[in-house]
């Protein structure tokens, strides 16, 4: 099963590559970028003898022609305009952007100050986090690498209502989460041996957490949320602070974990007061929980890692083409982490 990047000289657009080449099933077909057009290994030295053709401008037609689906890996604010003449085709797209995530135009516009998508497209894409998303549809949004780790670490909770208060959010990304592109926010000198909290209040990635949320509980209506940057290529270690009942014990809590992640794959709840690291996913798929109740406060402490560009990008975008393909969760998907 070919399937061409759009956006493949990104990040995540190369961790695509990576992960389609390890897939039993799917092919790495034609590449695109529009700001790249030559051999892929003369831009990335390190796919040679793996990964040798032509980068091409972007082409729906050669794209619909040459592949049986397409990865959009780019920046927010392309894809929407992009994705229009594959809808009218029923070509199967997995956006990774954040484009097509919210259901209210109006709110896309207000946190990405950009024109939002068309309301039948909003409409059409599926919010597809495959941990509680069954059916998709040809027209797939993947979930922000903070909205992933963010919901994730409190779907327990917020599934059954257990939230005694205001959620309370602390990530803390890789630097490779700020993108490609330089900026002084992602400078060698700013970040190294250093920690930068970035759009407090602010980050794109907060709506989507809450739409994701009211489904499950209407009444919950905002969260505090915090992101910084650390100096590491990669990954996302998430926090979560709530207050629960009294009467909810750390066991009651750890229960609810397992019943809703025991038959996931990709899920690795850590032994009841054992907090997970970076380092147990770099490179995988994996998110990986670990949780404690302070009797005093009656305040749970929820931590969950992800590496931002698999499990918060291109791994969980390839997760979900196997559900709708029908494929194996796990095909391709597999790997050990990078440890150390």
């Amino acid at each position: 099963m070919k399937a061409a990047i759009v956006g493949f000289t990104g990040y995540t657009g190369l961790e695509l590559v990576r992960l389609i080449q390890l897939h039993p099933v799917l092919e790495i077909g034609t590449l695109h970028s529009h700001s790249v057009q030559e051999n892929s290994v003369n831009v990335y030295p390190h796919l040679q003898q793996l990964v040798n053709q032509r980068i091409y401008p972007f082409d729906p037609l050669q794209i619909m022609q040459e592949n049986e689906l397409v990865f959009f890996a780019t920046p927010a604010g392309i894809s929407k305009d992009l994705v229009s003449l594959f809808v009218e085709q029923d070509f199967p797209v997995m956006d990774l952007s954040g484009d097509l995530r919210l259901k209210e135009a109006g709110v896309y516009q207000q946190w990405y100050q950009q024109t939002p998508a068309a309301d039948r497209l909003l409409h059409a894409a599926t919010y597809a986090l495959p941990e509680f998303q069954t059916s998709h549809g040809n027209l797939m949004a993947n979930p922000g690498c903070y909205a992933t780790a963010a919901i994730l670490a409190a779907a327990p909770l917020v599934r059954r209502k257990w939230l005694a208060g205001i959620p309370i959010f602390d990530g803390k990304s890789g630097l490779s989460g700020a993108g490609k592109k330089l900026s002084d926010t992602s400078h060698f000198v700013t970040i190294s041996e250093n920690m930068r909290t970035y759009k407090l209040n602010q980050h794109q990635h907060i709506p989507e957490i809450v739409q994701q949320f009211q489904q499950w509980d209407p009444e919950l209506t905002a969260i505090q949320f915090s992101t910084s940057l650390i100096p590491v290529n990669r990954g996302i270690m998430m926090t979560l602070y709530v207050p629960v009942a009294p009467e909810r014990t750390a066991e009651d809590i750890y229960q609810r974990y397992q019943e809703d992640y025991q038959e996931q794959p990709f899920i690795r709840l850590q032994p009841l007061g054992k907090l997970p690291e970076l380092r147990q996913v770099t490179g995988t798929n994996f998110c990986d929980i670990g949780l404690v109740l302070n009797p005093m406060t009656h305040i749970v402490t929820v931590i969950a890692v992800i590496d931002n560009l698999v499990k918060g990008a291109a791994g969980q975008a390839i997760q979900n083409v196997n559900k709708w393909a029908g494929l194996e969760e796990t095909a391709g998907l597999r790997q050990i982490p990078w440890y150390p």
